[in-house]
């Protein structure tokens, strides 16, 4: 079997996040050793390639990896041609357009005709200038963005934030957003088919994780003549599991995958059905 190749971020929160999602999803890597460029599965069928998540893009364009996790607005800034086949509610940033506090500025068509603009994404920054009709001259940086309009560098700035704490602490106004982005999955164009189908397996597993991340698995013991009741307020994923106790004709078992923020209504109601013995349970994975 070809092995699937997987860049992801070589530091931060970003990669521990998505190195700890690989692992819940059954890749199983070993502890990443300090420095580590890249890492097998135990099984050997796949590999991590960790990179800077600014060139993930690039590898996957030349086929280095066959899939990605990277930011979209890194895609979008690099235009390389992968198709976006996962997107997550983590890592999540907007990218603005900022100016100073003092600026009589209030949206885009208020910037003058020819503006310098600070930015680590000079390209979606000059797609973005021209679609309003001005001519950025690009000032491209590699951090620390929010300083230059003190420094008299630029007039504007192009930048991702999360919160905008930091455009605040630097006396910067948001004035547009351009974009939306959080961490992606991209593939390279062009894979076979064995490839396809272990990437699609390999989905199947992170949304497996992710389904079950919100979920907790419950069992108890509960009254024959409450099962009716039971089911009206815990339906499970369709219906709850019933099964019998060992020489007990008057209990038996229910088990139901509950959503953890009703676990605690969940256990008081079985309890004031006559519940005992409840088990609750975390769960790994869920596949639908």
């Amino acid at each position: 079997m070809e092995e699937l190749k997987i860049a992801i971020p070589n530091k931060g929160r970003l990669s521990e996040k998505i190195y700890e999602l690989l692992n819940k999803a059954g890749l199983n890597f070993e502890a990443k050793p300090e420095r580590c460029l890249s890492i097998k599965t135990n099984d050997g069928k796949c590999s991590l390639i960790f990179v800077r998540t600014q060139d993930i893009p690039k590898f996957l364009e030349a086929k280095v990896a066959h899939i990605g996790f990277t930011g979209l607005d890194i895609v979008k800034e690099e235009g390389i041609d992968l198709d976006v086949i996962k997107r997550f509610d983590f890592g999540y940033c907007d990218m603005v357009v900022a100016v100073k506090e003092e600026d009589p500025i209030e949206k885009p068509e208020d910037l003058p005709e020819t503006i310098n603009v600070a930015t680590s994404f000079p390209n979606i920054a000059r797609e973005y200038f021209k679609s309003k009709g001005k001519t950025a001259k690009i000032i491209e940086v590699s951090g620390a963005v929010e300083i230059t309009p003190s420094l008299g560098l630029s007039d504007v700035v192009v930048d991702i934030t999360s919160s905008g704490s930091t455009l605040k602490q630097n006396r910067l106004r948001i004035i547009d957003k351009i974009m939306d982005s959080s961490c992606v999955i991209v593939q390279q164009k062009g894979l076979n088919d064995e490839i396809k189908k272990q990437v699609k397996a390999l989905l199947l597993a992170i949304d497996a994780v992710l389904d079950a991340k919100e979920k907790k698995y419950l069992m108890v013991h509960i009254p024959k003549d409450k099962i009716e009741e039971v089911k009206s307020f815990l339906p499970g994923l369709s219906s709850p599991t019933v099964t019998s106790l060992w020489g007990d004709n008057e209990n038996v078992v229910i088990h139901v995958v509950v959503d953890k923020d009703k676990i605690y209504d969940s256990i008081n109601h079985l309890k004031a059905l006559g519940g005992k013995g409840i088990l609750i349970l975390t769960v790994d994975q869920m596949v639908r």
